[in-house]
């Protein structure tokens, strides 16, 4: 059951894009310059001697300077970027204009596909950022397989971009606050037509994530990348929420630059070269990611053990369109192993209900401040047609939110693909 908008029309993500005008290319890359005054920055090529578009164009993401700094390395040539509804929030005719393709975070989009297609066509570079959100840590996120899928199918050179100082220069969990750091931005040839051809998907999926794999902590730790700023632990609690001293979750918060559990009153001090050191007793995780992990293997082993659920009233605010969010009021938001996101509520004087699938979810959308509806934590459920974002009343749970849906997924895939193995052993 779908939420009853009385017949007003959604936003049609399915359209081809335009071809971006030689103007436009211009424009954008003399903006991104512009916008990239008095920062350290950066770019250089690998491999690319002699490599003409069309190709499929690889980013890390961490932030908006990311588009900037990729301007700066495609220039002369036209670029049309993947590109997620929210985007588009209150300006799709730029977005289109520029040859933007919009699709909805996380869902089946096949019409993604033939735009692609027919962007490759026209000789241009097909740009999209494949963890499909900001870095929460600094690290590579979650890739599904049908990345490699989509490289091979479309028969054309396959290109990475991997931004470093960028996380740390504006970090997800606090972006609003940001910190004097050197950015360096590669670009890599790491595939050609004739090398895919002889790959299985696999082999092809593990070039890509080797080519992509980074760690922010560490980039700062090998370059003596000091950040001194004091409110540089501010937020870290978003995504560090379970204290590894007590194990209590959700009630970690931090204040300049130090990080504290209310539970057990533990400190640790982010320090300006990036590590951890706690304040008292043993330092369990000196290195920020390892922490993060650390949690993604507490709910993976919840999800083992058959414990895992999550279910919460949820404010919720819809983008069917893209010119204002529809605040269709208080619902209720489950998540499970078995049955995956449940959606509820009531809207228009109608009930509706909105279910994804774990197979049909591979990630989640998280915002931490959203500056598009209210500065709070949410996530985005979305749809082929809508999408959801969901402000829990609990505090503190959307990144344990994120991990269960990719560890719910992983453990559903591999269910699936190992008769498909089988079956190919056996051929």
């Amino acid at each position: 059951m779908d939420v009853n908008y009385k017949n007003k029309k959604r936003y049609k993500t399915a359209k081809y894009p335009i071809r971006q005008p030689i103007y436009i290319m211009w424009l954008i890359w003399f903006l991104s310059k512009i916008l990239l005054i008095g920062k350290k920055y950066k770019v250089e090529k690998i491999n690319m001697e002699g490599l003409k578009p069309p190709y499929i164009l690889l980013s890390n993401h961490h932030y908006f300077i990311d588009f900037e700094l990729c301007a700066q390395l495609t220039y002369p040539h036209r670029v049309n970027n993947v590109v997620s509804i929210d985007g588009y929030y209150r300006r799709p005719w730029l977005m289109e204009w520029i040859g933007a393709i919009c699709t909805r975070k996380f869902t089946n989009d096949m019409h993604l596909i033939r735009s692609i297609k027919k962007v490759l066509a026209r000789g241009d570079i097909l740009c999209m950022y494949p963890e499909a959100r900001y870095t929460p840590i600094g690290t590579l996120a979650f890739l599904p397989d049908s990345v490699g899928m989509l490289c091979k199918m479309c028969k054309v050179p396959v290109v990475c971009v991997v931004h470093h100082g960028n996380h740390l220069h504006s970090p997800f969990w606090n972006f609003r606050k940001k910190r004097k750091v050197p950015l360096h931005t590669t670009m890599t040839k790491i595939l050609t037509p004739e090398e895919m051809k002889e790959m299985s998907y696999d082999e092809i999926n593990a070039r890509i994530r080797e080519a992509m794999t980074y760690d922010e902590y560490q980039y700062q730790k090998d370059n003596g990348i000091l950040i001194n700023e004091p409110f540089r632990s501010e937020g870290l609690h978003k995504v560090l929420y379970q204290c590894p001293h007590c194990m209590t979750e959700s009630k970690m918060a931090s204040e300049e630059s130090e990080l504290f559990c209310k539970e057990c009153n533990k400190r640790w001090r982010l320090n300006e070269d990036g590590t951890l050191t706690a304040l008292s007793g043993d330092t369990e995780f000196s290195h920020v990611p390892d922490w993060f992990e650390w949690e993604r293997s507490q709910v993976k082993k919840q999800i083992d053990e058959g414990t895992y659920s999550f279910s919460d009233e949820v404010d919720v605010y819809s983008l069917p369109r893209c010119w204002r969010f529809e605040h269709i009021g208080k619902a209720t938001l489950t998540h499970d192993i078995e049955n995956g996101f449940t959606l509820s509520g009531h809207y228009n004087g109608e009930d509706y209900l909105i279910h994804r699938d774990p197979l049909e979810t591979n990630s989640l959308h998280v915002e931490y401040d959203y500056c598009y509806i209210k500065p709070f934590d949410c996530v985005d459920i979305s749809t082929e047609n809508d999408s959801f974002y969901c402000y829990p009343v609990k505090e503190n749970v959307i990144t344990k939110l994120a991990f269960a849906t990719e560890e719910i997924y992983k453990k559903k895939y591999a269910q699936i693909r190992r008769p498909e193995r089988r079956i190919r052993e056996k051929a």
